[in-house]
C-alpha cells in the first residue's frame, strides 16, 4: 500500500473512532457511524477500487539475443493474405482468436500438471493462477493479450508461429491420443485448425510474442512479424512464464486500443471462456457458462439473469428446458421460452432465431439459423456441441448430416419438452399456446416430414362441439381417445366464432349423429389442418368437405316428409341449373339440412377461402367460378325452396331473383364471397320486387 493510502486509512480510524458509538454492554451491539463520514465513503472506495484491481501485464520484456529471421515453412505470403484478410467476415473475431489460444494455453499446462505425476518438479511456477489479461492503449495504439499458460520453447515457436494452418492445440490431443492417456482433462481445448493467430494481421502493421516455456530452464523468446512473410526470433529477458501478444494496430483499426470497445467484443464471444479474462485489471467474464452446469443446481435467478444476457431481453422466462445429452451426439443446451408475447418482429419470418452456439464455451454464432427450425425462431439460449464441424473461421456450420441429425435431435427435444409441459402444467401451457400457439401451426405448415408434422400437432388445442363454451380446449390426441370405433376421420369447422359455427349448414348433419367436431376460429387454422392431413391413422376433414362426400344424402330416394315429390325436385334443379349457368358446377339435393335452404360445397373449403382472400381479385367472376367449380345442394323440405318451385312457374322474375340470392348468400354461408357488400343492391332489388303488391 502507497504512503497516501496508508496516510488516508490512517485518518479515517482517527476520525470514525472520534465520532463513533459503541455499545458493547450486551456484548453484541458494535455500531460505528461511519455512513455519514464523507472522508471514510472516500478513501473506502479507493481501497475497494485498488484491492479489485489485478494486472499482471508489465512493461519487462527485453529482447537482448541475435536476430534470427526466418520465412514461413511452405506457406507463401498469399496465404497469409487470405487467413489475415480474406478468412473472417469481421475483423473483431481476432479478438476472440487470440483469447481462445490464451484459453487453450491455460488448459494445456492445466492438463500437463494434472498427468505429470513425479516430472511434476520438471516445470516452473506449478501453483500459478491460470488467467488471461488483456490491457489497451490508446496513445501507442497497442492491444497486448497476456496469458500464464504453458508457454513455448523455440522449436515449439518455429513450429506453431512459423507454420500456417498448423494447430498446436490440435497436436497436443494428437500426443494424448497416441500415448492412451485419458483426454478427459482435456476436454476444454477449443483450437482445432492452427490459423487463429493470424487473424491479429487484420488488424496489425506487426505483431511481437513474449513467451516462455513452463519447462524449467527455459528462456524467454521474442517472436515478431509484420506479416509480409517472414519473422524474427530472438532470447529476451523480463518475461513471464506463459505468453504474451502485442499487436501493433494499424491507423484505420485504433479502436481496438479502446477498452470499452474491447470489453463488448469479450462480452460477445469470450464471455464464458473457463479462465478469468482481466481487461486492463477489471474481471470482464463475470457470467458463469450456465448451461454447462448441473441443471438442478442452477437457481431461478440465475436462469432469470443469464436468459436476459442472451436474450436482450427485459423479461423472465416462462419455461426452461435445460438439456444434455452424449447419445447420438454431445449436446449441452440451454433453450428459454419467453413469456412476454412476441412481437411484429418475432412473427416476421425473416427474422434471426434466437440461440446462439457455442463450443466449448466460445461464441461460433450468435444468431444459428439451422439449429432450429424457422418456426422456433422465439426460443431463446444456447448450444453448446463438441461434435459441430465448422469452416476454418469457426464462422459458419458446414453443411452435414451431422447437422441435419443436430437439429432433428435439439426439435423432437423441444416438442417432447413442450408436450411435457401441456401434462404438467396445463395452465401455464394454455397461457403459452395463446401467445405462441401461431408459431407451431406455421411449423405444421412449413415441415416437410409427416413425421414432424403429427409431434407439432399434440401440441394444438381447438374448441370442440362436445365442450361448453369458455371450457378447456381439446388437443388431437383427446380427440381421437374419444371418438366411436366406426369414425374413421377427425372434423373440423372453420368459423369466425361458436354462434356462427354451431348454426353452420355443414355442422347441421354432424351434430344430429352426435359427432364431435373441433372449431376453428383463425383463418389460417384450417389451411394448417388440410397440410396436416393425417393424424394418428385418422384423415383430419373439413365438414363441407365430408358433406360433399356425403353421397347417401344426395342421392337418397326417400327425401322426406313435407319435401318436394322427386319429379318437382328434378325440375327445379334443372331450372336452377340454368339459371346460376356458369357459376355453379352442379345442383343436388341433401337430406342433411333442417334450417338451412342451401349450401355451397367446393373440392377443398380451405384452399378455396385462402385464394379468395388472397388471389381472387386478380380474376373476372367467369373465371373465378370456373376455377372454384361450386356445387349448390339445397333442402327440398325447406319453405323456400318449396315456394321457389312454385314461383318458377307463376312469377319467374322474382323467382330468379329469389335464387340468386339463395346463391349469393350461400357464398357468403361458405366463406367464398369476394366482397359480402355486392349483396346489398340484389337483396335490395329482391325486396322491391316482393313489395310490388303491398
Amino acid at each position: 500500500m502507497s504512503s497516501m493510502r496508508l496516510l488516508c486509512a490512517s485518518r479515517v480510524v482517527r476520525q470514525v473512532f472520534s465520532s463513533s458509538r459503541i455499545h458493547n454492554h450486551t456484548g453484541r451491539i458494535f455500531q460505528i457511524s461511519r455512513n455519514r463520514n464523507p472522508t471514510w465513503t472516500r478513501c473506502m472506495s479507493t481501497v475497494k477500487a485498488e484491492e479489485s484491481y489485478h494486472s499482471i501485464i508489465r512493461d519487462s520484456e527485453k529482447a537482448t539475443g541475435n536476430v534470427n529471421k526466418h520465412e514461413f515453412q511452405a506457406e507463401t505470403r498469399m496465404l497469409l493474405d487470405i487467413v489475415a484478410r480474406s478468412l473472417y467476415s469481421e475483423k473483431e473475431v481476432f479478438v476472440r482468436e487470440l483469447i481462445s489460444n490464451a484459453s487453450d494455453a491455460l488448459e494445456k499446462f492445466r492438463y500437463t500438471i494434472h498427468t505429470a505425476g513425479e516430472k511434476e518438479k520438471d516445470y516452473l511456477e506449478v501453483d500459478r493462477a491460470l488467467e488471461i489479461h488483456i490491457g489497451t492503449d490508446k496513445q501507442a495504439r497497442t492491444l497486448t493479450i497476456q496469458d500464464t499458460g504453458i508457454g513455448m520453447t523455440q522449436e515449439e515457436l518455429i513450429a506453431n508461429l512459423g507454420t500456417i494452418a498448423r494447430s498446436g492445440s490440435k497436436r497436443f490431443l494428437e500426443e494424448i491420443k497416441e500415448k492412451g492417456q485419458n483426454a478427459e482433462n482435456s476436454s476444454n481445448i477449443i483450437g482445432q485448425f492452427g490459423v487463429g493467430f493470424y487473424s491479429a494481421f487484420m488488424v496489425a502493421d506487426k505483431v511481437e510474442v513474449f513467451t516462455r516455456s513452463s519447462l524449467s530452464n527455459s528462456v524467454g523468446l521474442c517472436w515478431s512479424s509484420d506479416g509480409s512473410g517472414t519473422f524474427d526470433i530472438q532470447e529476451a529477458e523480463g518475461v513471464a512464464v506463459g505468453t504474451k501478444i502485442v499487436i501493433h494496430l494499424k491507423p484505420d483499426c485504433r479502436e481496438y486500443s479502446d477498452e470499452d470497445r474491447i470489453r463488448e467484443v469479450i462480452k460477445k464471444y469470450s464471455n464464458f471462456v473457463g479462465s478469468a479474462i482481466y481487461l486492463n485489471g477489471q474481471r470482464a467474464n463475470n457470467i458463469q457458462p450456465v448451461w454447462l452446469l448441473d441443471p438442478k443446481d442452477v437457481k431461478r435467478e440465475q436462469h432469470n439473469e443469464f436468459y436476459r444476457f442472451v436474450g436482450n431481453t427485459f423479461d423472465a422466462p416462462r419455461f426452461i428446458l435445460h438439456y444434455k445429452t452424449d447419445v447420438p451426439l454431445s449436446i449441452r443446451a440451454l433453450l428459454y421460452f419467453p413469456e412476454g408475447k412476441p412481437g411484429l418482429f418475432d412473427l416476421s419470418r425473416d427474422g434471426d432465431v434466437g440461440v446462439a452456439l457455442y463450443t466449448r464455451k466460445i461464441l461460433i454464432q450468435s444468431k444459428t439459423d439451422n439449429l432450429l427450425p424457422k418456426w422456433l425462431r422465439f426460443v431463446k439460449g444456447v448450444v453448446d456441441s463438441e461434435d459441430i464441424p465448422l469452416n476454418l473461421s469457426r464462422e459458419l456450420l458446414q453443411n452435414s448430416s451431422l447437422i441435419r441429425k443436430l437439429r432433428n435431435v435439439l426439435t423432437n427435444r423441444v416438442l417432447r419438452f413442450l408436450q411435457e409441459r401441456a401434462q404438467k402444467e396445463p395452465e401455464e401451457y394454455k397461457k403459452f399456446y395463446q401467445d405462441y400457439g401461431l408459431f407451431l401451426k406455421e411449423g405444421i405448415v412449413t415441415s416437410e416430414d409427416h413425421k414432424d408434422k403429427e409431434e407439432i400437432a399434440r401440441l394444438l388445442r381447438f374448441d370442440s362441439s362436445q365442450c361448453s363454451q369458455g371450457s378447456e380446449r381439446v388437443s388431437l390426441p383427446e380427440y381421437v381417445s374419444r371418438k366411436g370405433e366406426s369414425q374413421k376421420d377427425i372434423y373440423y369447422l372453420a368459423a369466425p366464432n361458436r354462434t356462427l359455427a354451431e348454426s353452420s349448414p355443414y355442422y347441421e348433419g354432424l351434430k344430429k349423429r352426435q359427432v364431435e367436431v373441433l372449431f376453428c376460429y383463425e383463418p389460417y387454422d384450417e389451411l394448417v389442418l388440410m397440410q396436416l392431413g393425417m393424424f394418428m391413422g385418422c384423415n383430419v376433414v373439413s365438414v363441407e368437405k365430408e358433406m360433399r362426400l356425403d353421397k347417401a344424402a344426395t342421392e337418397a330416394t326417400d327425401l322426406g316428409e313435407g319435401s318436394l315429390l322427386r319429379t318437382q325436385a328434378d325440375e327445379l334443379i334443372s331450372w336452377i341449373r340454368e339459371k346460376l349457368a356458369g357459376k355453379v358446377a352442379n345442383v343436388k339435393l341433401t337430406s342433411r339440412l333442417d334450417a338451412h335452404p342451401c349450401v355451397i360445397t367446393v373440392e377443398e373449403m380451405a384452399a378455396a377461402r385462402h385464394f379468395i382472400r388472397t388471389q381472387s381479385h386478380q380474376l373476372n367472376e367467369e373465371n373465378r367460378f370456373a376455377l372454384l367449380q361450386p356445387q349448390l345442394e339445397i333442402n327440398p323440405r325447406h319453405e323456400i325452396v318449396k315456394k321457389l318451385h312454385k314461383l318458377k312457374d307463376s312469377d319467374p322474375e322474382l323467382a330468379g331473383l329469389l335464387i340468386e340470392q339463395l346463391f349469393a348468400n350461400a357464398m357468403v354461408g361458405a366463406g367464398l364471397a369476394e366482397d359480402p357488400r355486392l349483396l346489398l343492391v340484389r337483396m335490395n332489388d329482391l325486396l322491391a320486387r316482393a313489395l310490388e303488391k303491398h
